[in-house]
């Protein structure tokens, strides 16, 4: 499940991934999310918390998510990922330096200094 978070500026999409994220999550909160902030926005920026409840990826969701990537991969001028999940820390390492904007890591315990470099 995906919960967007509306404690950030009006270019930031943030949101927090708990239980299952799942097809559905993509195609009704984060797509549609993603596109209105590109409405008044050329660049948006991305604070995207994998939290404690966080328990993994539907495969489906996982496609969504490359999907997305690729459609709007230069619409992104700063990603944060705040994640204690060693995948995701080896995944958004691996393949950050793909993403023409600036990505940064962050811990969950680091969540109010991602919020505030992501807001910068």
């Amino acid at each position: 499940m995906i919960e967007l978070r509306q404690d950030v500026p009006e270019n930031v999409v943030a949101m927090t991934a708990k239980g299952k994220v799942t097809a559905d999550d993509y195609e009704n909160v984060i797509i549609p999310a993603i596109e209105a902030k590109l409405k008044d926005h050329e660049k948006i920026r991305l604070l995207y918390q994998i939290g404690p409840e966080y328990t993994g990826y539907e495969a489906e969701a996982m496609w969504d998510d490359a999907k997305v990537g690729m459609k709007h991969l230069t619409h992104f001028e700063k990603i944060a990922v705040v994640t204690d999940d060693k995948w995701m820390i080896r995944a958004t390492k691996a393949f950050g330096f793909m993403i023409p904007g600036e990505v940064r890591l962050f811990s969950n315990a680091e969540l109010a200094e991602a919020k505030t470099w992501i807001s910068q």
